[in-house]
């Protein structure tokens, strides 16, 4: 039967990683959403860098509470690298995913344009001038001159050299 004293080291230690987990949670939330306002960056994307980062900081907290419960190293390392061979096998063939999802985080701290922008993307085979309506996690939404809405992916973008074309203003005269 479960007593208390018997387990008090392992649930003492669960709940001071779980507090720490809340606590770090959000001060990398906070981390993050002041570089996104000191960079000006989209809401939208700050959430999902958020997102991603809450993300690996769970995984990481389950790992140690495996460890905290007395499951063997050597058994977790052997799970580890069975789930992450699968993983990697079932990425491999989905290598594009990992690229669009790479691709938006490099856009998301590099930052080289914005929602707004028109861009033009040099493609010999299809070469496309467009605004940027939003930008996702996989693939960015422009809309052309024409109104046609195009979804290009995160990667190609990176592949691609693109020119951001400056903000066109009707020449008007000015009256005092």
């Amino acid at each position: 039967m479960f007593t208390f004293k018997e387990y008090s080291q392992e649930i003492f230690a669960t709940v001071i990683l779980l507090i720490s987990l809340i606590a770090l949670r959000i001060i990398v939330a906070n981390l993050i959403r002041s570089y996104a306002k000191t960079s000006q960056l989209i809401e939208h994307r700050t959430n999902l860098v958020i997102k991603y980062t809450h993300i690996l900081m769970n995984i990481l907290v389950t790992v140690c509470l495996i460890v905290i419960w007395g499951v063997e190293t050597k058994d977790i390392f052997i799970t580890v690298s069975s789930i992450a061979t699968v993983i990697g096998v079932a990425m491999f063939a989905q290598w594009s995913i990992l690229s669009n999802i790479t691709s938006g985080m490099i856009l998301f701290f590099s930052f080289p344009f914005k929602i707004g922008d028109t861009i033009k993307i040099h493609d010999k085979d299809f070469p496309l001038e467009a605004e940027i309506e939003d930008i996702s996690t996989f693939h960015v939404n422009l809309r052309t001159k024409e109104g046609e809405k195009i979804i290009f992916p995160n990667n190609l973008l990176l592949q691609k050299g693109i020119s951001i074309m400056p903000a066109k203003y009707e020449d008007r005269e000015f009256y005092d």
